[in-house]
């Protein structure tokens, strides 16, 4: 009788602890910067929530997925990463460096996920890409720097003529692969780069300012929170003063720039579920491998081309994802 209740248990007890995992709830945030009114947050959500579900993961049932940003306020970040670390999540979500850096220093024990993280090591988030060490995993935006010069090579098809373009950037080490490449880029396509230094929300109309006195007609500027969160006013200042323009991620075009080439922001939060789930199911963060972006995306504006006064090539429409029209 005693080894029938012993294959009883043996038959049992796994049927016990998937039952219980099923029903766990697991409580995952988002933490952020960007401002609430500005729309980011229910399309990060929704892009972390889809990758989450396609994984098992329901909201109301298995899944607590909540979201907390410092409204566009840095100065605020570190209050906010050290509320959400008291609330006892069980994995944070990261959207940037600043954010990921800020949950760092709140807490050595929560498993912290980077959705988007810039140069993970040099930045010192991490210890390496293979094996990252300490609480920090997920993935970079970081891709081969000549992908990152792209954009200009679109730029130069768009104008033909074209002999100038300013980078609106903000000078961090980070971003010095990303300058080399365009400058070996631009060397090749007979452009003169004119760097622009671009470090707070106030420095935008300056920029503009700097880039009409330079002569420059087209500008390129990757991805920073500064640039992130004034891609309108960017757009609009470009449309103003007649200038091409190009970023990396499709939210500028979407805010009215000419085009965009880079990562696709919507797959890195989607992905970022599944490291999500690696943890929830017992991973360490310091052994999963840092990835680096799997898609990227060419997003044309139609509508400020025809404002602008340009003609996209039909080669280069067939090329995009997503036209604007």
């Amino acid at each position: 009788m005693r080894q029938v209740w012993l294959g009883l248990l043996f038959v049992i007890a796994p049927v016990v602890a998937d039952a219980q995992q099923a029903t766990r709830v697991h409580r995952v945030a988002l933490l952020g910067l960007q401002p609430r009114a500005a729309g980011d947050q229910a399309f990060f959500m929704k892009a972390l929530g889809d990758g989450l579900r396609d994984l098992g993961y329901v909201e109301g049932r298995n899944l607590v997925l909540d979201f907390h940003t410092a409204d566009g306020k840095p100065e605020r970040l570190a209050d906010v990463a050290a509320d959400v670390v008291r609330l006892k999540y069980d994995v944070i979500v990261t959207s940037t460096n600043e954010v990921t850096a800020a949950a760092r220093r709140a807490t050595a024990a929560v498993p912290i996920v980077m959705a988007v993280g810039g140069s993970p090591v040099r930045a010192g988030l991490i210890a390496s890409i293979a094996r990252p060490g300490g609480n920090v995993t997920g993935l970079t935006f970081d891709a081969a720097p000549e992908a990152y010069a792209k954009p200009l090579e679109f730029l130069k098809e768009i104008s033909p003529k074209l002999s100038r373009v300013a980078v609106l950037r903000n000078t961090t080490p980070l971003w010095e692969p990303m300058w080399a490449a365009a400058r070996d880029t631009s060397l090749k396509l007979g452009l003169e780069l004119q760097p622009v230094d671009l470090r707070t929300a106030e420095d935008v109309a300056p920029a503009f300012a700097a880039m009409s006195q330079q002569g420059v007609r087209a500008f390129l500027f990757w991805l920073d929170p500064v640039t992130y969160s004034e891609r309108g006013r960017i757009a609009d200042f470009a449309i103003r003063d007649g200038l091409s323009s190009a970023s990396l991620v499709r939210q500028f075009a979407d805010a009215g720039g000419l085009m965009s080439y880079g990562p696709s922001l919507a797959d890195l939060f989607r992905r970022s579920a599944l490291y999500v789930d690696k943890i929830l199911k017992g991973a360490k963060p310091a052994d999963l491998a840092v990835e680096q972006p799997a898609k990227f995306e060419l997003v044309i504006n139609l509508r400020t081309a025809k404002a602008l006064g340009v003609t996209v090539p039909p080669s280069l429409l067939l090329r995009a994802d997503r036209v604007i029209e």
